[in-house]
């Protein structure tokens, strides 16, 4: 390729915090489930890198980019069926198609499905390509022509990408204040924001923040593992009511203090039901190895975490509190599809 940037080419990564940044001189882009990609186009030539720089459109082949010469910054994303049994619908049909000034309603995404693609079988690759096929997200213009924008203000790198972006690839929506960007952190995974004068620092983490979508649940506790101290518990075993009324496991949190992990010991005897495992498949460990304590579904307790993926909640799920106020049989399924 003789583009003025050439892979591989580290992408410029966001600091987490909290809240979001306010005031004057950001802008706030949803944060997307999938994976991160570099698009650099020539022509009718398309390389397609990972963050760590490792190619992917072997695995993304329906992906398609207007012939031209640029480098595009931007997320490798599988668009979720709006309700069960509804057809997969592509983000232009999902209010995000201009991504020129209203935050609109952001498509849910499947980021397991991603991860199926990276396999060794092409045969596989296209039959997914197909069922399940991929959009890519494009949030910024690293290069147009014979010119690297690297070190042009955001604003300036985002005026070109609006004029660049056709379909197929979309274009991420952007507003220009936090209130405006609020409810990205409740109806999609978070917020990107960035600050707009800012030039493009491949692999540094600057002038753009990340706040991850924190979501609660009330769960059933349903058993424990026992912490790697003798006589703690390690981590609560948490279970959610499926419409049958089956009661079935969604993950488990932690985050408790070496004195707090002592206590629950205690705490959790009286609701033991004599069950338990040890370095064997079991109900509760989906075939891990791991040691596990059953209990009576009769304890709730309300948990945040800021991800779901194949059914169970990921990312540092954390009890907030104990909920003595409500019943177990009201900890339902549906909490995982608002």
């Amino acid at each position: 390729m003789t583009l003025p940037l050439v892979p591989p080419l580290a992408p410029q990564l966001a600091r987490s915090r909290s809240r979001l940044p306010e005031g004057e001189g950001w802008a706030y882009e949803p944060k997307w489930d999938g994976f991160r990609a570099l698009a650099f186009v020539e022509g009718d030539e398309l390389f397609l890198q990972s963050r760590n720089g490792k190619p992917l459109l072997r695995y993304f082949p329906e992906l398609r980019f207007a012939p031209g010469r640029y480098v595009l910054d931007g997320e490798i994303v599988i668009a979720a069926p709006e309700q069960e049994g509804d057809i997969r619908r592509m983000p232009e049909a999902a209010d995000v198609a201009s991504g020129r000034g209203s935050p609109g309603r952001v498509f849910r995404q499947e980021f397991d499905l991603l991860g199926q693609r990276i396999h060794p079988a092409a045969s596989r690759i296209a039959r997914l390509a197909e069922e399940t096929p991929a959009t890519f997200m494009a949030f910024d213009l690293l290069a147009h022509e014979d010119q690297t924008l690297l070190d042009r203000p955001w604003t300036e790198r985002r005026t070109a990408l609006e004029e660049l972006v056709a379909a197929p690839v979309a274009l991420t929506p952007v507003v220009h204040s936090a209130a405006e960007a609020e409810p990205w952190l409740h109806g999609a995974e978070g917020v990107i924001a960035k600050e707009a004068d800012a030039p493009y620092r491949p692999g540094e983490r600057t002038a753009m923040v990340k706040v991850k979508r924190v979501r609660t649940i009330d769960a059933v506790v349903a058993g424990y593992r026992p912490g790697k101290e003798e006589g703690t518990v390690g981590s609560l075993i948490l279970g959610l009511y499926e419409p049958g009324g089956r009661l079935r496991e969604v993950g488990h949190s932690s985050g408790f203090t070496a004195a707090q992990k002592r206590a629950l010991v205690e705490q959790l005897r009286p609701y033991e039901t004599g069950e338990r495992g040890s370095g064997e498949p079991s109900r509760w460990t989906a075939g891990r190895d791991l040691e596990w304590v059953m209990l009576r579904p009769e304890l709730v307790v309300e948990v945040t975490f800021d991800h779901v993926s194949d059914g169970r909640i990921r990312h540092g799920a954390k009890v907030q509190r104990w909920r003595t106020d409500k019943a177990p049989a009201e900890c339902l399924w549906d909490q995982l599809e608002q």
